[in-house]
């Protein structure tokens, strides 16, 4: 097994909101598919990537708690945590060393009400 995570889905409930959102603040064109009542929009779709999508669905329930899933940073989160809060999200925790060369994370709330984190070695 070469990464622990092969697939994630991030709940939204106003779809086209949430992807401006991610598109905004992680910079990327993010790519819409309709599968039968859900709407994903997917982050990349390169197979040798790990990757996943903002989901849209009546069971879709964004949610502070629970698992914190952390997206790259690039080589420095801090100019997409400096976009966080004009896309319409909120800073929890701001670029945190996590030391031991672990590099930096940080958590934001979504225009949804997800936490997210990011992760950057810078």
């Amino acid at each position: 097994m070469s990464n622990s995570i092969s697939w994630f889905e991030i709940p939204v409930t106003d779809f086209d909101r949430a992807k401006r959102f991610y598109e905004a603040v992680l910079g990327i064109n993010i790519e819409t598919l309709n599968m039968g009542p859900d709407t994903m929009g997917m982050f990349s779709t390169d197979p040798n990537v790990v990757s996943g999508a903002i989901v849209y669905n009546t069971d879709a329930t964004p949610s502070k708690q629970g698992v914190t899933i952390y997206l790259n940073g690039g080589d420095d989160l801090a100019p997409l945590l400096a976009r966080v809060v004009p896309a319409g999200g909120t800073v929890l925790v701001p670029k945190t060393e996590i030391g031991s060369d672990f590099g930096f994370f940080a958590h934001f709330v979504d225009t949804e009400g997800n936490k997210i984190g990011l992760h950057a070695m810078a």
